[in-house]
């Protein structure tokens, strides 16, 4: 798989600007019309087992046309396709279902990463209660107005082409054959990585996650891989300029035979429907047919516009500072993770795996009577004295298990399984 793009140092990365300063500068701006979002979409199947999600149409609040959303998702399936088909069909309730309900856009905009997190381990949870070993990478991305949300676990990746022809990636690839800290951290929970042993104990092909064999560190569904492969995602959120940019969305089809600017160059100047069938065929034509083979092509551009047109690339050097500053390099001299989006200005970027740190750490009272919702599932338990002293559902002050938010108890036994506290038999041997 092509790595022209790395994580960068968090060190050098400037203060991200708060939301509601942003949202301030648009209003005061008089930028608050919201883009044209045009879409296409393309795909070859070998196995079958790829699926994506195009909602256009979604609305924050019931009846009320502005309060629009788009939502797109690539789900790419292996071991079977129930997970990519349950994923598709739940992951997005599920996301929704974790926001409060009547708060305004910009608290809906803030609620939205920790509300990604709740949903994928939802979903996951779910999945697995039905008992199939199929598993999925999941890519969704959520567009309101000039603000792009995007969650992921595995290695379908999405990245941003802007108009100044600087294209970032807004995913991280959760394959342990790349991620170093992904490594450690399966290991540290109880995994075993390594590669395929063959008669004579040659080893073969990609780093893997022992027992199951899964080359990704993050998922949804694997039942029989082990908790320790997580469907907490990573999530990235960003606020273009009114000038706009693409959205690129892919199933490692794509990726294991372009690079991002690649897939980005191979595409300008075209309408987003032929975008996704010019990106598919140049991945055929450079590797052919190996792997399902899926694209989204997203265009978020001004209402007044109807195509995204290619910028001078030459124009591009004045914009890399401004967010990020200079693209690195690493070792080898390639380029690390492009490290600036053009005129795009980050909001919120966070890929822990622990849930303490990605749904916060406000501690539920311990004094009060009233319900407790879990921050995942989202159901409602009553905190009484019979419920403290009989049940481990809840906190105890002698003994809290752990600084975030109440976990029911399904909840908090997935929390403790992926972190290595409750290790899962296997049937599935290396």
């Amino acid at each position: 798989m092509a790595t022209d793009v790395r994580p960068r140092d968090p060190s050098m990365r400037p203060p991200m600007t708060p939301l509601a300063t942003l949202i301030g500068r648009e209003l005061r701006g008089g930028k608050s019309e919201k883009p044209a979002i045009k879409h296409g979409q393309a795909a070859f199947a070998k196995r079958g087992e790829d699926y994506f999600l195009v909602r256009p149409d979604c609305l924050r609040v019931p009846g009320d046309p502005s309060s629009s959303f788009s939502v797109f998702a690539i789900f790419d399936g292996h071991n079977g396709v129930s997970a990519a088909v349950f994923a598709k069909e739940q992951l997005l309730d599920h996301v929704m279902s974790a926001i409060p309900q009547g708060i305004a856009r910009e608290e809906w905009l803030e609620a939205l990463p920790r509300a990604l997190v709740a949903g994928f381990v939802k979903t996951d949870i779910d999945f697995q209660r039905k008992g199939e070993t199929s598993g999925t990478t999941a890519t969704l991305v959520v567009i309101d107005g000039w603000t792009v949300t995007v969650a992921s676990v595995g290695d379908s990746r999405c990245i941003l082409d802007s108009q100044d022809g600087v294209v970032s990636l807004l995913t991280v690839d959760h394959r342990l054959e790349e991620n170093v800290e992904e490594r450690e951290r399966v290991t540290a929970s109880g995994g075993e990585v390594g590669r395929l042993n063959l008669c004579g104990g040659k080893e073969v092909g990609p780093l893997r996650c022992w027992p199951g064999g899964l080359c990704l560190s993050r998922s949804i569904g694997d039942t029989d891989v082990g908790e320790f492969i997580v469907p907490v995602p990573h999530v990235k959120q960003v606020k273009l300029s009114s000038a706009g940019g693409r959205l690129i969305i892919a199933s490692d089809g794509i990726w294991d035979a372009l690079s991002s600017e690649v897939a980005a160059k191979a595409c300008r100047g075209v309408p987003a429907e032929l975008a996704a069938k010019l990106v598919v065929k140049e991945a055929l034509r450079t590797s052919g047919l190996k792997d399902d083979t899926t694209c989204l092509v997203v265009d978020i551009i001004p209402s007044v516009h109807t195509l995204v047109q290619p910028s001078p690339i030459k124009q591009q050097n004045k914009f890399r500072s401004l967010l990020f500053g200079k693209k690195s390099q690493n070792g080898a001299g390639k380029p690390n993770k492009l490290s600036s989006v053009g005129a795009v200005e980050e909001l919120f970027e966070q890929g822990s795996a622990m849930l303490e740190e990605r749904l916060g750490k406000n501690c539920a009272s311990m004094e009060t009577s009233g319900p407790l919702r879990c921050a995942i599932c989202q159901k409602d338990q009553v905190l009484n004295d019979d419920l403290l002293v009989n049940s481990d559902d809840c906190f105890s002050p002698a003994s809290k298990p752990w600084e975030g938010p109440y976990l029911c108890t399904d909840c908090r036994r997935k929390k403790d399984a992926m972190e290595g506290k409750r290790p899962r038999e296997s049937t599935m041997s290396r």
